[in-house]
């Protein structure tokens, strides 16, 4: 973060594409603009973007009193899922001769252009505002330059007739983009795409999230893609399989299967509370195996071949997920610490509701788990995959 002595010396110049000063300590929507605008750093600076709350544009501090509520509020901007795709940021309180501020850095994002609640905002000296065409192209082309995780990669080979574009066009860009956005744009169906993340302009192909999300036959390119339901009659591998159920094609489509295959064999049975009385319980709680699933499928490994496999026994539930903790996650800090293998899929799964809000999933399944009865879910942690293993209910 930044020392005592350069942030002084930020108060006494005026506004940049760097800097931002507010006096406000509440309104949330200016400060994720800031946010969005460093994240995208248009002038291309590659250097971090500070917003200061607690100071006036001469520099000037308000007195304010920088509370605990008002650092988490800050640094819930990275994580409530309106800034997409996520932020790197850092919050901080600071105390000067004249006063408190808190301190809010910003990192360039590798993954330019960045929305806030489907707006592309940018800076450029003293300005901030909505992107330009114009500026949405330069960031999109600025990307491919920066893009080092596998799903934002071009998926060379393919082309945009490998893609189910009316999927893209009726599903997903309408929650994606501002509606007044939509209305004054002439960007083209590729340069849309581009915006989005799912189209490389330079290699001029699909990345592998657009072949992910709206590919036609997502197998040809990424043979692990799918999931894999499968039921046995017993608690082993040993045991003689009841059922079996491959997903695959379109992730938007494997997703909206999830649920009706929990459905379909989360069974109600009956327990007796009394003599006379009996209650309906689950196995298992459908909301806790869903965010098991969705985090398998958001946090893959997509290099791999093996798909992930959500097997059913008689006594548990395994969801193996290919490729082991990522980034600066470890068996150590997890859940509490979150790394992004694919973070162009997790602002997918975010903007079409099926993430909620990111980070919590596994906190969300841990939770329902003990409201229906049934023992943490336990993790192993193998450098080829992340397991879960969650047991039956008493």
């Amino acid at each position: 973060m930044i020392s005592q002595e350069e942030l002084e010396h930020l108060l006494k110049n005026g506004e940049s594409d760097c800097v931002e000063r507010t006096a406000s300590q509440t309104n949330t929507d200016e400060f994720a603009e800031a946010v969005t605008a460093f994240a995208n750093d248009l002038p291309g600076n590659r250097k971090p973007g500070y917003l200061i709350i607690g100071a006036r544009d001469d520099g000037s501090l308000t007195g304010l009193n920088v509370t605990d509520q008002l650092l988490q509020n800050l640094a819930a901007l990275r994580s409530d899922g309106n800034i997409q795709p996520l932020p790197a940021l850092a919050v901080q309180k600071m105390t000067l001769p004249g006063g408190e501020v808190a301190v809010v850095e910003v990192q360039p994002s590798d993954l330019p252009p960045v929305r806030y609640k489907g707006r592309v905002y940018v800076r450029v000296g003293p300005r901030r505002g909505i992107a330009s065409e114009q500026e949405e192209r330069l960031l999109s082309e600025k990307r491919v330059s920066h893009a080092r995780t596998f799903d934002a990669r071009p998926c060379l080979g393919a082309t945009l007739e490998d893609l189910a574009l009316p999927l893209f066009e009726n599903t997903y860009l309408t929650q994606a983009v501002a509606a007044e956005v939509l209305a004054q744009n002439h960007r083209t169906l590729t340069e849309q795409l581009a915006s989005l993340r799912f189209y490389d302009p330079r290699a001029k192909c699909p990345t592998n999230a657009g072949i992910l999300l709206f590919g036609k036959n997502p197998l040809e390119w990424l043979p692990g893609a799918h999931v894999q339901f499968v039921g046995f009659d017993g608690p082993t591998l040993a045991s003689e399989v009841l059922w079996e159920r491959p997903l695959s094609g379109d992730l938007l489509s494997v997703l909206k299967e999830i649920s009706p295959m929990i459905e379909l064999q989360v069974k109600a049975r009956p327990v007796a509370d009394s003599l006379l009385h009996e209650r309906s319980v689950v196995d298992y709680p459908h909301l806790a195996l869903r965010e098991f699933a969705m985090n398998a499928i958001m946090h893959r490994s997509y290099e791999a071949t093996g798909p992930v496999r959500m097997y059913w026994f008689s006594d548990h539930i395994e969801i193996q997920s290919p490729g082991g903790l990522y980034g600066e996650t470890s068996p150590e800090n997890f859940p509490n610490r979150n790394s992004y293998r694919n973070p162009v899929l997790a602002e997918a799964l975010k903007t079409l509701g099926f993430v909620n809000r990111f980070g919590m999933g596994v906190v969300r399944a841990q939770a329902a788990l003990e409201r229906n009865g049934n023992p943490p879910a336990e993790f192993i942690f193998d450098p080829g995959y992340v397991q879960v293993d969650i047991r039956k209910a008493s």
